[in-house]
């Protein structure tokens, strides 16, 4: 088992120096958003229900539903609630349209590589030149590979905020 594991890190250790500096800028990028998915997975799961629980019964505490007062503090409920829903969904749109960039960035810098190779070594031998060409094509990979994962988290966070955005509106009537 050990075994497995130390090749397993040599096996990254590999990739990761094989795609360049900007993959690990990648790999941060995508440690940080997914971070942020589970943490909003997780809360519509199970930290929302709790939360529907108390903005239930600090609306059925008000006697009067009918007064300006409600109406006002109901708008007010209605907009924590949708606060809380939303929380975070701009900034996980964020880092999935960063991915991509970050892989063009890693494309460019391999690229650079390349030329440097060829300006250097007067045309540059292919072994070198292939390894520029695996530095500028390992991010993209693997910024699209994120950006990708990323957008179908994204879809089905989205489908939660909306259904969820529903229920607050059922759990506050007038």
């Amino acid at each position: 088992m050990f075994y497995a594991i130390t090749e397993a890190f040599n096996t990254l250790r590999d990739f990761m120096s094989a795609g360049g500096s900007v993959l690990w800028l990648i790999a941060i990028l995508a440690a940080f958003m997914w971070a942020i998915i589970l943490e909003r997975v997780w809360y519509f799961n199970s930290g929302h229900q709790e939360y529907m629980g108390e903005l239930k019964s600090e609306w059925e505490s008000i006697s009067d539903h009918s007064s300006w007062k409600a109406q006002q503090i109901k708008d007010k409920l209605i907009s924590q609630a949708k606060e809380a829903v939303n929380k975070h969904l701009p900034l996980i749109n964020t880092c999935v349209a960063l991915a991509p960039l970050f892989g063009l960035l890693g494309t460019v810098t391999g690229m650079i590589e390349v030329f440097q190779v060829m300006a250097f070594t007067g045309g540059g031998d292919a072994r070198s030149m292939a390894g520029g060409v695996s530095k500028a094509t390992l991010p993209t990979m693997a910024g699209m590979t994120t950006a990708l994962s990323g957008v179908f988290a994204t879809i089905y966070l989205n489908a939660a905020r909306n259904r969820e955005e529903i229920l607050i509106k059922e759990v506050i009537k007038s």
